[in-house]
């Protein structure tokens, strides 16, 4: 399983990375898309919605089940990831890259503060 040393993890399996700028990159992570299994479809927000922290903002459903996504940070939708509309098995082959879901622009700068850094989630993820 895949934990990138540089990237942020909620309790909810999403992952965060800073981008240039301030805003951020979300998706879910490897041990959330295993879990899943086969990825079908990914109903994405609107650019522009504006969501809380822990809030529900996607849906993805698998073979398996039908799973919400959460925002990991408040802030607005500043882009989706168009390309999982056609390719959601993208979220599977590429969870920390083409697979990613959404960025957004974080209300507070301090946002990923509450986040797990990768050896704190390695350790969440083993329990």
């Amino acid at each position: 399983m895949q934990i990138p040393d540089e990237l942020r993890y909620s309790e909810n399996h999403e992952w965060v990375r800073s981008e240039s700028g301030g805003s951020v990159t979300v998706g879910i992570s490897d041990y959330a898309q295993d879990a899943l299994g086969d990825v079908v479809y990914v109903d994405l927000p609107d650019v522009g919605r504006v969501v809380t922290a822990g809030e529900v903002f996607a849906e993805v459903e698998s073979t398996k089940s039908v799973n919400d996504v959460y925002a990991p940070v408040a802030g607005v939708i500043a882009a989706v990831n168009a390309a999982l509309v056609d390719a959601p098995e993208l979220v599977n082959s590429d969870p920390f890259g083409s697979g990613w879901f959404v960025t957004i622009e974080p209300a507070d700068g301090a946002a990923l503060d509450g986040l797990m850094d990768a050896a704190a989630y390695r350790v969440f993820t083993e329990d």
